[in-house]
């Protein structure tokens, strides 16, 4: 077969071709030295010239790829080109790696070969060959995914530096609204703030549209000074009214007509001392219509020890008070911001002159207890704490705790003046009138008066007028036994012989005469005349009296 044939075959005496590289199409490039060897691009033989190669080393293309590796091995290709007819006669083959190119462009003069010599003659020294030049490769002809793009770059940049600039701008607008949102809230509340202060602070005006009409919360305790000497009492509500944020001392004087348990009336200084704490808070509940909450006993021993817990109190008395003996000097002096101690205090919130009206006695124990709460402590615990140290028996309608609470309350009002003290009107016969229903009871408990059955049994007044103490307690008993309202009218000065029953209304003549019979007094001792101002009949007792 002959050689040209097969560009493979070689001659197995001969010096072997060295291969030099591939051209566009995969074909084989040959060293200059092997002319025969040489094919263009279309598969046909080439002639050299021995000083000029045919391909560029493919070492020396690599800058054709602008310096860049496609980041992976090139596959192994058989290295064997097809065969141009017949078998394969050539020596060993070599197993070379086939290098894909980029196609260039086509060289611009392309060599055609001469008439080569006829198959199976000896060819003879032909014309020198004509070089075919190497394709020039241009960079700009090559193009890689992984070439960085210095305009995409730019354009990757001015999308992040225009994302990051409306996102901040976003930012500054949700941050705007944020504030903007923030200052109405701000601002809401403020006017809220306002109007609440404003509110509260007219509210503590009686003439308030607040006092003046509407529902309002108050805390009511009903608290009864006893005295362990003489068994006399005075009793006083305790108002604390949240809503209008005041405190009041109401003074219920003895005369008050009251409801009495089983049926009946009688007075409100007999309720105490007869029917205890429990009935007589019943009875005020009944009349004034008012919700007490509970009950406070303070006996005159416990409110001695109550004024030295705190300290002592001032009071601007109104009199001396003498001392227990005839000479002494006057226990309490009648002046302005006197200091008094505890057996002072009690002294002076008991004391009731000669021939002195009874609501002068209670006005005094009025002052005292004002004066006490301006002393206590406005928190509840120290002042539950005080309440503790008394160690005195509470009543089952107010524990300790709730004494306390409510005392701290209405300690807090006096301190910063918003306190009162009032008397509660009552008519000569002990019910209540207009006066006391439009100015106390409405306004400061809330209530609505319901006074006693007119039709009920009298009230009797008694006063003793025979120089024994003793007169007067055995009288009020029989006639509370005998179903009437007794009242303790005190002593009628001199001693007298002789009793009296008397009456002004001629509605009670048939009363007087029951009284009279009651008491183991004649029939002789009844007579129409003015008597006592808060009582139906009044009952006079000399010493033909039998106790």
């Amino acid at each position: 077969m002959n050689d040209r044939q097969d560009p493979y075959a070689q001659d197995p005496y001969g010096q072997q071709p060295q291969l030099y590289g591939y051209d566009a199409y995969g074909q084989p490039v040959y060293r200059p030295d092997a002319p025969e060897r040489v094919y263009d691009p279309y598969g046909q033989p080439v002639q050299q010239s021995l000083q000029q190669p045919a391909r560029q080393p493919v070492e020396a293309q690599g800058h054709a790829y602008g310096g860049h590796h496609d980041g992976y091995a090139a596959p192994y290709a058989d290295p064997r080109p097809e065969s141009h007819g017949g078998p394969d006669q050539g020596g060993p083959r070599t197993r070379q790696e086939w290098i894909p190119r980029q196609a260039g462009p086509p060289a611009p003069e392309e060599a055609h070969p001469g008439p080569g010599p006829e198959a199976g003659h000896a060819t003879g020294p032909g014309p020198e060959p004509r070089p075919v030049p190497a394709p020039e490769y241009r960079t700009e002809q090559f193009s890689f995914i992984e070439e960085p793009d210095e305009d995409s770059e730019d354009v990757i940049d001015w999308l992040k530096f225009s994302e990051s600039r409306t996102e901040r701008r976003d930012e500054r607008k949700r941050k705007g609204r944020n504030r903007v949102v923030a200052l109405v809230v701000v601002a809401v509340l403020a006017v809220a703030g306002v109007a609440g202060y404003l509110w509260f602070a007219g509210s503590g005006d009686e003439k308030g549209p607040v006092a003046a009409g509407g529902a309002q919360k108050r805390d009511v305790i009903v608290v009864h000074l006893r005295q362990t000497q003489g068994g006399g009492s005075s009793t006083a509500l305790l108002v604390d009214n949240e809503t209008t944020r005041k405190g009041t001392t109401i003074l219920l004087p003895n005369s008050l007509a009251v409801a009495r348990e089983g049926g009946g009336s009688t007075t409100l200084g007999k309720s105490v001392q007869d029917d205890g704490t429990g009935a007589t808070r019943d009875a005020l509940n009944t009349l004034l219509g008012a919700d007490i909450k509970g009950s406070w006993r303070l006996d005159t021993p416990y409110l001695e020890n109550l004024v030295e817990l705190v300290g002592g109190i001032a009071v601007d008395t109104d009199t001396d008070v003498a001392g227990a003996k005839a000479g002494e000097s006057p226990v309490v002096r009648k002046g302005a911001g006197q200091d008094l101690s505890g057996q002072m205090a009690v002294a002076y919130a008991t004391y009731r002159a000669p021939g002195e009206a009874p609501d002068k006695q209670l006005a005094r124990f009025g002052q005292v207890m004002q004066a006490v709460l301006k002393k206590l402590s406005a928190d509840t615990g120290a002042t539950t704490r005080t309440v503790e140290s008394l160690a005195q028996i509470p009543d089952p309608s107010l524990s300790v705790e709730q004494l306390g609470a409510s005392l701290a309350q209405l300690a807090a009002l006096a301190r910063k003046g918003s306190y009162d003290t009032a008397l509660l009107p009552v008519q000569p016969d002990g019910t209540l009138g207009d006066k006391a229903t439009e100015g106390v009871v409405k306004d400061v408990l809330g209530g609505t008066v319901k006074n006693t059955d007119k039709n009920a049994a009298p009230r009797v007044s008694v006063k003793n007028a025979t120089g024994n103490k003793g007169a007067t307690g055995s009288a009020l008993v029989t006639l509370v036994n005998g179903g009437y309202t007794a009242v303790d009218g005190g002593t009628a000065g001199p001693a007298g012989a002789v009793s009296s029953v008397t009456y002004a209304d001629d509605r009670r003549a048939a009363e007087a005469k029951e009284v009279a019979k009651t008491l183991g007094l004649p029939a002789s001792a009844v007579k129409q005349a003015k008597g006592a101002s808060n009582a139906d009949v009044t009952v006079v007792l000399g010493k033909d009296y039998k106790s």
